[in-house]
């Protein structure tokens, strides 16, 4: 069991498990709901995952489509600001940002991901993987085929 919250404290969830991917994504929706160079995201499966409290904390924004639905949406706690995970509706599986974790969830980054957008003052100078948004949708593409 891995749990994890806010900054606060006011969203608290627990998790069986994390599956992954462990993404670090860098596109620009990503970098400003952070505020860094890349958002540090955990893939968990949406059955395995559960609020202790706090739901009722979480705030939603949808940006605007830029190419497709669904919209991107950022969750925070009302109180302290802090980027927290909800679950989508009907999902099999979505991702935490990593920092909300209170536990080690097991996992190590395993790729960079929307790479044309990175931030041009950050050079990433670590071995991962770094994926386009091409590469991307056809690794997600044949991931849900098996």
């Amino acid at each position: 069991m891995l749990k994890g919250s806010c900054l606060c404290g006011g969203v608290r969830f627990e998790i069986d498990k994390a599956v992954g991917p462990f993404e670090l994504c860098h596109c620009s929706r990503c970098r400003k709901t952070s505020g860094s160079a890349f958002a540090a995201m955990v893939g968990v499966r949406t059955a395995d995952f559960r609020f202790l409290e706090g739901e009722d904390l979480i705030v939603t924004y949808e940006a605007p489509i830029l190419r497709a639905p669904p919209a991107y949406a950022a969750h925070f706690c009302r109180t302290c600001g802090s980027s927290v995970a909800k679950p989508p509706p009907g999902a099999d599986w979505f991702e935490i940002p990593a920092g909300a974790f209170d536990d080690d969830p097991g996992l190590q980054p395993d790729k960079h991901i929307f790479v044309e957008f990175k931030a041009p003052w950050y050079e990433i100078s670590d071995s991962l993987p770094q994926i386009d948004l091409k590469a991307l949708v056809e690794l997600r593409r044949r991931s849900r085929r098996q």
